[in-house]
C-alpha cells in the first residue's frame, strides 16, 4: 500500500519578505524584557535571542527607545547613543551566525513616562497635554503612576521625526536587517493617532488624516533613510492600551493600510482586534481581514495565537506571518516544537520583567532530542 502523503503545513512552507528568504511564517515578536541595565543592551541579551534563532526565520527585537525622551520603563534598551550601538553588534552577529533575519522595534513612548525616566525630570511628550489614570502593569501586580505630559508644539514634531530616522540608521550600523516602527499600543504615534488622546487643532491634530501624519512622516523619513525594503510597523487600531481608544478603528486601521502602499514598505504588522485590553482575548465583530487586502505588502498577525489559529491564518490567506510573544518566549526552539505538534512548556507571567539576565529569560528548556 502507498503512503498517504502528509499534508503541508501552512506555518512551515517558505516565505519572500521582500528581499529576505524566510524558511518558515512563525515570527519572534517584540518582547520587553526590562533587563538592558541603564539602557544599555547586556551580554545575556546574545543567548536569549540566539535561543530563538532557526534558519530563515525572522526575529523582531524587543522596542528600544529613540532618545532619552523615549523611555518609560526601567532598563529598556536604547539605539541613539555610540555605546548602545556598539552593544547590540554581537547579539545581532549572534542572531545572523545562525541564519535568522532581524529587525529592530523602534519606539517612543509619549506621555507612558514619568518624570523620573526623562531628562532633567521633564515632562513626558504627546500630541496632548491629557494625563491618564495609573495603570496596572503587565506584570498584573504593580501599578505604573505618570507624570502629566507637555503637548508637542507643532515646530518641535520633526525633532522626533528625526530621532526615528536616526535611530533607523543606527539599527543598521549595528547590523540589524531592518526597523520596525512601533505604531501600537498606546505609546507616542498612536497618541497622535488615536482621537481619544489627540485633541490638537493644528495639521496634526482634528481629521484622520491629520491624526495619521506624524506617523507616515516618521514611516517616509525611515525609508529614504534606510530603504522602504529595510521597514516595517506595527498598528493596533483597536487596541485601547494606555487609554488610547479610537471612535473607529476600522477607518483608522484601513487608512493606515492604504497609505502606507505609497511607501512600499515591507511588512506591516497588525494586533488582532480581540487583544482590547493587555493580554486579554475578547469576543468582537472586527477583524484584519479588510486590512489584509487593503495592504500590498507583507502582513503580519499578532495576539493570542496558538498553532492552530497560525495555521489557519496562513492557509485562509488573513496573514503572510504570523507572530508569536509569549510562546516564543517560554519555548525558544517554537518553531520545532510546532512543526512536531510537541507539547509546549507554559510560560510563568512573575517572571518576565524580572531585572534577573537568566531567570525568566535563558532558563526556559528546549525540547528534549528524543527524535
Amino acid at each position: 500500500m502507498g503512503t498517504a502523503q502528509t499534508p503541508t503545513n501552512p506555518l512551515f512552507t517558505p516565505y519572500k519578505l521582500g528581499k529576505f528568504d524566510l524558511s518558515h511564517r512563525i515570527v519572534l515578536g517584540p518582547l520587553t524584557r526590562l533587563r538592558s541595565y541603564h539602557n544599555v543592551p547586556q551580554p545575556h541579551a546574545i543567548l536569549y535571542y540566539s535561543q530563538r534563532t532557526s534558519k530563515g526565520g525572522l526575529l523582531i527585537a524587543e522596542a528600544t527607545c529613540i532618545s532619552d525622551t523615549a523611555r518609560g520603563y526601567p532598563d529598556t534598551p536604547g539605539i541613539w547613543t555610540k555605546e548602545q550601538v556598539e552593544a547590540w553588534k554581537p547579539i545581532v552577529e549572534a542572531v545572523h551566525a545562525k541564519g535568522g533575519i532581524f529587525f529592530c522595534q523602534i519606539w517612543h513612548v509619549g506621555r507612558v513616562s514619568s518624570g523620573r525616566f526623562q531628562p532633567n525630570g521633564q515632562a513626558p511628550i504627546s500630541s496632548s497635554d491629557r494625563s491618564f489614570t495609573p495603570q496596572l502593569r503587565s506584570d498584573g501586580i504593580d501599578v505604573s503612576q505618570f507624570t502629566p505630559p507637555r503637548m508637542l508644539r507643532t515646530d518641535e514634531i520633526p525633532n522626533i521625526v528625526n530621532d526615528f530616522r536616526l535611530a533607523a540608521r543606527n539599527a543598521i550600523e549595528a547590523g540589524f536587517d531592518g526597523v520596525e516602527i512601533h505604531g501600537a499600543h498606546g505609546y507616542l504615534l498612536e497618541q497622535f493617532m488615536k482621537d481619544e488622546i489627540n485633541d490638537r487643532k493644528d495639521k496634526y491634530g482634528g481629521s484622520l488624516e491629520n491624526r495619521c501624519r506624524f506617523a507616515l512622516e516618521v514611516v517616509e523619513a525611515i525609508s529614504d533613510e534606510i530603504g522602504a525594503d529595510r521597514v516595517g510597523i506595527r498598528l493596533s487600531p483597536f487596541a485601547n492600551y494606555m487609554e488610547s481608544g479610537d471612535s473607529n478603528p476600522e477607518a483608522l486601521g484601513l487608512y493606515m493600510a492604504e497609505a502606507l502602499n505609497k511607501y512600499g514598505i515591507v511588512y506591516c504588522h497588525m494586533v488582532e482586534p480581540r487583544m482590547m485590553m493587555l493580554d486579554v482575548a475578547e469576543d468582537t465583530h472586527y477583524s484584519l481581514v479588510p486590512m489584509r487586502k487593503a495592504f500590498k505588502g507583507t502582513f503580519l498577525v499578532a495576539g493570542g495565537y496558538n498553532r492552530e489559529d497560525g495555521i489557519k491564518a496562513v492557509a485562509e490567506n488573513r496573514a503572510d506571518l504570523v507572530v508569536y510573544g509569549r510562546l516564543f518566549l517560554a519555548n525558544p526552539d517554537l518553531p520545532k516544537r510546532f512543526e512536531l505538534d510537541a507539547p509546549l512548556n507554559k510560560y510563568n507571567r512573575e517572571t518576565f520583567y524580572l531585572s534577573d539576565p537568566v531567570i525568566g529569560y535563558t532558563d526556559y528548556p528546549f525540547l528534549e532530542a528524543s527524535d
